[in-house]
Formats: structure tokens, sequence, C-alpha cells
């Protein structure tokens, strides 16, 4: 077991869970404090059990993976529950299960199995084409929900892993030019809500009162917490209720207010600790598979974290991205936990004598 892996996970949970024990003592229905345990504990013996099982099943059932993905994001279209205007879950009497976290798991693992599998018999331009082809069908279900956020982490690690494979600089530029261009195509197919986001982040003084309420909220809860913080259950924007979805999206800036300055950067050399290990751990993989499969989960993690930050501090659109292993949600602290056992397999059977030999990337 890689404890620098467990460990700044386990100290990020805790952190997490403390913040919203204080929170459920400030109007926060309680049950959320108690759910994020029963997930966190869940999670932790799910990722030991994958971490003691081999990592290339998930090679031999990569396809399978990627179709069983398409098949559910269909069926969240067609039976799906809307919360907060995104049709993305799917109930099971009280438990609501968000697809797309395990979806973004499931893309990794067969884009991984892709790239691995045919860097020999397909040339660069044709590898980048088909395996775009291939995330934009998972891309675009998503978007019907419509959940933004979840596609752009989807499209992001794509990229990242395509990336981390090794392609020249002409496909790098034109990715980033195609990438610019469809972006700024897509804005007539942006929501209302979603283009007065964009437009609050570029002004930020525009809709204070409706569009960009959350961001000055959270920006104000992050300023007010200074050096120390306002202490555990004494912020005031998110104790008194002016701080919304302050168990998700905007968990940081609770955070912020109630453990200031110290307590952020604490949070952040956590985040830097699992973001090296993961490096370390890609770099001695066995195989291509290993490498591209813990490159995408590094990619994920840190997309997540940096979009999160951004939109608390207001430095990026506001996209409804949690914050990795600290945000309340059981779909995504459960689906990244487990992702982390593969992680976990992979270092397993890493091969530190030979990885230079056996992964060419």
């Amino acid at each position: 077991m890689d404890w620098v892996i467990v460990v700044p996970v386990l100290l990020i949970l805790s952190i997490g869970i403390l913040v919203l024990y204080s929170l459920s003592t400030a109007g926060l229905e309680q049950a959320v404090f108690v759910k994020q345990i029963v997930f966190a504990a869940i999670g932790i013996v799910g990722m030991f059990v994958i971490a003691l099982a081999d990592y290339h099943y998930f090679n031999a059932y990569s396809r399978k993976i990627y179709f069983v993905s398409i098949g559910i994001l269909l069926l969240v279209l067609f039976f799906g529950t809307a919360v907060r205007g995104t049709a993305g879950w799917i109930g099971f009497g009280s438990l609501k299960v968000q697809p797309v976290e395990f979806v973004k798991i499931g893309l990794i693992i067969f884009l991984a199995s892709f790239i691995s599998q045919k860097k020999a018999s397909l040339q660069e331009f044709q590898r980048l084409i088909v395996s775009f082809i291939l995330t934009a069908v998972i891309v675009l279900l998503v978007l019907r929900q419509p959940d933004l956020g979840s596609a752009v982490i989807l499209g992001g690690i794509w990229f990242g892993m395509i990336f981390v494979s090794g392609i020249s600089r002409k496909s790098f530029l034109i990715i980033t030019v195609t990438a610019i261009l469809v972006g700024t195509l897509s804005w007539s197919y942006l929501a209302d809500y979603q283009r007065n986001r964009i437009l609050n982040f570029l002004d930020p003084t525009f809709d204070v009162k409706g569009a960009g309420y959350n961001v000055h909220q959270a920006m104000v809860a992050v300023g007010s917490g200074g050096l120390t913080g306002k202490g555990i259950g004494h912020g005031s924007q998110s104790q008194l209720n002016f701080l919304p979805e302050k168990h998700t999206d905007f968990i940081f800036a609770a955070v912020a207010e109630e453990l200031g300055i110290a307590g952020v950067l604490f949070v952040l050399v956590l985040y830097l600790a699992l973001f090296y290990r993961l490096k370390v751990i890609a770099s001695l993989a066995q195989d291509n598979f290993g490498y591209l499969v813990v490159a995408g989960i590094m990619t994920m993690l840190f997309l997540q974290v940096l979009i999160n930050v951004g939109m608390n501090i207001g430095l990026v659109p506001v996209t409804g991205i949690p914050l990795p292993f600290l945000s309340y949600g059981g779909s995504s602290l459960l689906s990244l936990l487990l992702a982390l056992g593969i992680v976990l397999s992979v270092n397993e059977r890493k091969d530190a004598s030979s990885a230079k030999a056996t992964h060419s990337y």
C-alpha cells in the first residue's frame, strides 16, 4: 500500500467531513454529514479491494466498459432525475447516483487501452481522430443532460491522455486551435444560465444579485478568512447561509473562511503531494496501459481541483465541478476512491528496474 497516496487522501477527507459537520450545525441537513462518512467508508474499502486486483483486467474489458458507459448515459437521458437543472441522476428510492462520475473512469480505461493498442497500428493523426470521435460520443451525451462541467472534464481527459502519449507540435497546435473555435462557435448552443456564468466571469460586476451571486459570496468568504480563519463553525458566510452550495461546489470557500489561508495552503499541499506521487507511479508503470490509466486519473483530478478552486476565487466560470475528496457527493467520492484503487494496483505491480524499457512514453 502506497501511503503517500493514502495519507493525503485521508487527510483531505477528514477536513471535508469536519467542515461538513460544522455546516450541519448551521442549517445544513445532518444527513449530509452522515452520508459522507458512509460513502467515504465504502469508498475506502472499495479502493483497497481494487488495489488487490490486477489492473490488466480492466484492459481486457475496456470495450465493454465503453459501450456500457454509453448505455448508462442513454438510460440517464430517458429516465434521469433532474437535480439543480441537470437530468444526470438516476434515483433508487431516496438514493440518487450520478453515473457520469463513473463514466469518467470508464473513459480513462478505454482511452488507455485504445491508445496503447493502436499506437503501433495507427498513425498519429488517425489515432487522434478516432479517439476524438469515440470521446465526443460520450461528451455529447453528457451535454444533453446538460452537464457542461462534466463534459469539460471528459474532454480534458482525452486531451491530457493524448498529450502524454506523445504527439507532435503540429498536432498539438491543431487541437488547440480547434478547441478554441469549437468553444467560440458553441456560444449559441449554451443555456441562458451558462452564458450568464461566462458573462459574470468576464465582468464580475455583471448581475451580482443573480448569476454572479454565488461567485461574489464565495470570494467574500475566501477573503474574510484571513490567515488562520474564523474557526470551525464560526464562518459568517457559510454559517448564516449567504454562501450557496457551501457543501458541494463552494466548499473551498467554506474551508478558506473557517480555516483561513493556512488551512487552504495545507489542503493544496496535500493535493500537490498526491499529484507528485501519481506522476511517479505513472513513470514506473509496468506497461503503456498502466502509465496511461494513471496519467488519465491524474489529469481528471488536476482539472477538477483547478476548476473548482478557480471558480471559488473568480478565476474560472462556475461549472458545477466538485472538489475531489472534499466536496459532498457520494457518486463523486466513490468513483474517485475506486480510481485511486486502480492507481494502487498499478503501483503494486510496478517493476522499477525495467519500467523505462517496458513502456514507451
